[in-house]
C-alpha cells in the first residue's frame, strides 16, 4: 500500500464514523437501536440482511476453497444461502416481523419466554451469545489476516484498529447505523468487485488464456466441478438446511433486519431481495477466485492468501485501496450487526434475569445498557481472535464450517420452528431436548469420536449430525409429549396472523423480559 491506499482507507473509516454519529440523531430507545423502530424500508433492510451475511472470510477462507477445489465454493456455500433465504421470505421473514409488530418484542428472542419458558430461553440465549462471540472472532481474525498481507501489521494490531473503528459507529448509532453503513459498504464493494473481475480478464486475455479458455488449463482440471473433495452432495444438503435457519434469523442479527421493516410484506419483499443479491453477485466475486491459480502462487498452503496476493499483483495503487475497503466492509458489516444483535439479546433476555435493577430500566438506562453490552461483545470477540489460529481452533476455515455452522442448528431449531404452526406440539421439553443433544452431538462428532477414527469424521457429517439429532428429538418430543397450552397457541397465532378480532395474551410492556402475560388491543 502507497499514500493513495491509505487515503482511500482512511476516508472509508471517516465516512463510517460520520454515519454513525448522523445515526445517533435517529435513536431514542431501546427499540430504535435494535430494530430502527420499524421504519427501515425494505430495499435497505434487503441490502443491510445481504451485507451483514458477508465478511473477509469469504477472502480468506473460501477464497483457499476456490484456489484448490473452484465452483464448488459458489455452490455449496452462497447458493445454499440463496435458496435459504428465498425459502425462509415466505416461511420466516413475515412472522419474525410480527415478533416486533405483534408481540412488540425488540430481541429476536425475548418472544421464547412464552412461546417455552424462562429457562429455554435464557438456554438458547446464553449458547447464543457465545457462538457469536467465537464467530465474530473469525472475523476480525481474517480482515486482520488481509490487513498484515498488505501492511505488514502484526494481527493483533489489525484486529484492535477494526474492532475499534466498528465499535465507534454501532454502538452510537445501533441498527440505523448498521444499515447505512452497510449500504455505502455494498456500493464500495460493487465498485471493488468489478475492478478486480475486469483486471482478472485482462489478465488472461494478456497471457493468452481467455476468459472461456482458461477453463482448459491444466492448473484448473477439475475446477469446474460442483461437488468435489469434502464438499459433496451431504455436505450441500447439510448446508442448505444449516443456512435456511442461519440466514433466516437463527443467528439473530439476519433476524433484526425483517423486524425493522414496517409490515410483514415488507420484510418478505426484503427477504427476496437479499435472496436474488446471494445468487448473482457471489459469482463476481468469485469469478477472480477460481482464476487465482493461473495467476498466483499461494503462500499458505489452504490458499487462504491467494486473493490478497492477486489483489496486489493485479491492481494500481487507488484500486488496491478500493478492494482493501471492501475487505473491511463486509467483515465490519457482519460484525456490526452481530454485535447489535448480541446487545439485544442481552440486555432484553438475559440482564432482567440476572438483575432486578435492570427490570426497571427506563429508556435512557435501557439505551446506555444497549451501547456498554456492544462495546463489550465487541472486545470479548476480539480477544478471542487473537486465538483463532491456536491448536483449540486450528484456521479461520474451521472455525465458520465446523464450530459454526456445526453449533448452528442446536440452537436455531427451537426459535426457529417455534414460529411455525405445524410445530405447536414442542414445547419446553421438546426445545431443551433438542438444545442440548444437539450440543452433545456436535461434541461427539467432533471430538471423542475423532480420537478414536482414522481420519476423522468428515466434515460433511461433523455439521449435519448435530442439525438433524436436534430437528428430530424437537419434532419427535413435541409429538411424545406435546405441550400445547392455549398461552403458547396464542403466542403462535400471533405470529402467524395480521389480523385478530379480540385481545390476545401477549406478552405485557411492563419492562423486559418480566416474565408476565398481559393484553393488548387490536392493531
Amino acid at each position: 500500500m502507497n499514500s493513495l491506499d491509505w487515503a482511500v482507507l482512511i476516508g472509508y473509516f471517516g465516512v463510517m464514523i460520520a454515519i454513525g454519529v448522523w445515526s445517533h440523531k435517529r435513536v431514542d430507545d431501546v427499540s430504535d437501536f435494535f430494530t430502527a423502530g420499524g421504519k427501515m424500508p425494505w430495499w435497505l433492510s434487503g441490502i443491510s440482511h445481504h451485507m451483514s451475511g458477508y465478511s473477509a472470510v469469504m477472502f480468506t477462507g473460501y477464497a483457499g476453497i476456490a484456489y484448490t477445489y473452484g465452483v464448488t465454493s459458489f455452490v455449496t456455500w452462497s447458493f445454499p444461502i440463496a435458496l435459504g433465504i428465498a425459502i425462509g421470505s415466505r416461511l420466516f421473514a413475515p412472522r419474525i416481523n410480527r415478533l416486533r409488530s405483534r408481540l412488540q418484542v425488540a430481541s429476536p428472542l425475548e418472544y421464547l419466554k412464552n412461546r417455552y419458558n424462562l429457562g429455554t430461553q435464557q438456554a438458547l440465549a446464553w449458547s447464543g451469545m457465545l457462538l457469536k462471540i467465537v464467530d465474530v472472532g473469525a472475523k476480525w481474525a481474517a480482515i486482520a489476516t488481509l490487513l498484515s498481507v498488505f501492511t505488514g501489521i502484526s494481527l493483533n494490531q489489525g484486529i484492535l484498529i477494526t474492532g475499534a473503528i466498528t465499535a465507534v459507529y454501532c454502538t452510537i448509532g445501533g441498527l440505523w447505523a448498521d444499515a447505512l453503513t452497510e449500504l455505502g459498504q455494498f456500493a464500495i464493494q460493487l465498485l471493488a468487485g468489478i475492478a478486480m473481475f475486469v483486471a482478472v480478464v485482462m489478465k488472461l486475455n494478456d497471457k493468452g488464456i481467455g476468459f472461456l479458455g482458461a477453463w482448459d488449463e491444466p492448473a484448473l482440471h477439475g475446477h469446474g466441478k460442483p461437488l468435489v473433495g469434502p464438499y459433496g452432495t451431504v455436505f450441500l444438503l447439510a448446508f442448505l438446511f444449516i443456512k435456511l435457519f442461519e440466514y433466516n434469523g437463527g443467528m439473530l442479527n439476519q433476524a433484526q433486519r425483517y423486524m425493522a421493516t414496517g409490515s410483514p410484506r415488507e420484510a418478505e419483499r426484503s427477504a427476496r431481495l437479499s435472496a436474488i443479491l446471494w445468487l448473482v453477485w457471489p459469482v463476481v466475486l468469485f469469478f477472480p477466485m477460481w482464476m487465482s491459480p493461473l495467476l498466483v502462487n499461494a503462500k499458505k498452503p489452504d490458499g487462504s492468501d491467494s486473493y490478497a496476493l492477486m489483489t496486489e499483483q493485479l491492481l494500481p495503487h487507488g484500486l488496491l485501496g478500493l478492494v482493501i475497503v471492501g475487505f473491511f466492509s463486509h467483515t465490519m458489516a457482519m460484525c456490526s450487526s452481530d454485535a447489535n444483535a448480541i446487545a439485544a439479546v442481552f440486555t432484553r433476555d438475559v440482564a432482567p434475569v440476572l438483575s432486578r435493577q435492570a427490570r426497571g430500566w427506563n429508556a435512557r438506562s435501557g439505551l446506555i445498557a444497549a451501547r456498554v453490552t456492544t462495546v463489550v461483545f465487541l472486545g470479548l470477540s476480539m480477544a478471542v481472535a487473537t486465538q483463532v489460529n491456536s491448536p483449540a481452533f486450528k484456521d479461520i476455515i474451521t472455525v465458520v464450517i465446523k464450530w459454526v455452522a456445526g453449533l448452528m442448528g442446536p440452537i436455531a431449531i427451537p426459535m426457529m420452528l417455534g414460529l411455525l404452526r405445524p410445530f405447536r406440539r414442542s414445547g419446553p421439553t421438546a426445545a431443551l431436548t433438542s438444545w442440548s443433544l444437539g450440543l452433545l452431538a456436535f461434541w461427539l462428532v467432533n471430538y471423542p469420536i475423532n480420537w478414536s477414527v482414522d481420519g476423522g469424521v468428515p466434515l460433511e457429517y461433523q455439521v449435519s449430525i448435530p442439525l438433524a439429532v436436534s430437528l428430530v428429538l424437537y419434532v419427535l418430543v413435541g409429538f411424545l409429549k406435546p405441550e400445547d397450552t392455549p398461552e403458547r397457541l396464542a403466542i403462535i397465532e400471533r405470529v402467524n396472523t395480521d389480523g385478530d378480532a379480540a385481545a390476545v395474551p401477549v406478552p405485557a410492556q411492563g419492562g423486559p423480559a418480566d416474565g408476565r402475560i398481559g393484553t393488548r388491543p387490536t392493531d
